[in-house]
């Protein structure tokens, strides 16, 4: 494998693609620590330097994984993570981004990670409630106290980029794209180049799916979120598993894996795009590093959007349960 490339997430220099530590704490099924850290040490090793968590991820759990993760090694790494999901025990899960809260969270952040600064720190979701002038204004006081390095937003709308964006300087929109989810090409995207903001897609490899590896929902373990996301829900699963079936075509004739072939999809959307697939094993880290190395034609571009049209995949991405939290 060659050496990793380099790409600008606004003023912040990071490896072409990162690891996503969601899944280590979260989300799909049983996890080891022990298992997910020589993941992220061998990440590391690799020449990855993007590690993306959230205080949400395990609620802290993740942080404080990633931050045992960088014992001794923590000038080898960008973290990023997020705030604004406050779960209290008992409660429904909300937002905040009120400033009295963008401190509180920053705070503990830090003392999971086990560090004195944040390198990139992202508002996961918009607070409805709380104007983002507000949040960010906050979040910049934490840039000019050191403890923040670089800022982003999460699944924020092209509108409210440009709000905070005028506030302070926002390095990267961390949204999901992929194949399958394409819904920030026609606006938000195109805002973010002209403001010089970096791109960073989670889920690049559709869950998973793209993958090919999940054929049925008896795949996946009773606690998966998956099995409660409508794109996974029988009859959207059969049809979006035929889009897989023509990507796999596509994928042996180039010798790589339809995952691969994927995620080298979304590499390829520009030099301003870092995908944080995320995996708690090693052998999946080298398969996804692999995609770096994948050159794809503009021909090859245009059959693999043939293959996986946006108008055929079945179902939301989200429930309306999550849906609500995206900023629209």
């Amino acid at each position: 494998m060659s050496p990793l490339p380099v790409r600008r997430l606004g003023q912040l220099t990071v490896s072409a693609q990162g690891l996503g530590c969601m899944g280590m704490s979260h989300a799909y099924g049983a996890t080891d620590d022990q298992q997910s850290i020589a993941t992220i040490h061998r990440a590391l090793d690799l020449g990855v330097t993007l590690l993306d968590t959230s205080d949400f991820y395990g609620a802290g759990h993740n942080e404080e994984l990633v931050g045992r993760a960088l014992s001794g090694r923590r000038d080898e790494a960008v973290i990023a993570t997020k705030f604004g999901f406050a779960n209290e025990l008992g409660e429904q899960t909300r937002i905040r981004g009120d400033a009295a809260y963008v401190r509180q969270a920053c705070d503990a952040s830090l003392r999971r990670l086990g560090v004195d600064h944040i390198d990139l720190y992202y508002l996961h979701r918009v607070d409805p409630e709380v104007p983002i002038e507000e949040t960010v204004g906050a979040m910049a006081e934490l840039v000019a106290a050191g403890k923040v390095r670089f800022l982003g937003l999460s699944e924020a709308s092209a509108a409210t980029i440009r709000r905070a964006h005028a506030v302070h300087p926002i390095s990267a929109l961390q949204s999901e794209w992929s194949l399958w989810t394409r819904d920030l090409e026609e606006e938000i995207a195109p805002v973010c180049r002209e403001l010089g903001i970096g791109l960073v897609p989670f889920s690049p490899l559709g869950r998973g799916f793209l993958t090919g590896r999940i054929t049925s929902l008896d795949t996946l373990e009773e606690n998966d979120m998956r099995r409660s996301q409508p794109r996974f829900a029988d009859g959207n699963l059969d049809r979006n598993l035929a889009i897989v079936e023509r990507l796999r075509e596509l994928a042996a004739d180039r010798g790589v894996t339809a995952g691969q072939l994927a995620l080298a999809w979304v590499q390829h959307r520009g030099d301003d795009v870092v995908p944080i697939p995320g995996t708690r094993r090693e052998s999946n880290l080298r398969e996804n590093l692999g995609a770096l190395d994948i050159e794809l034609s503009a021909a090859e571009l245009a059959a693999i959007d043939a293959a996986a049209p946006a108008r055929e995949i079945a179902g939301n991405r989200y429930d309306e349960s999550a849906l609500r939290f995206v900023d629209r």
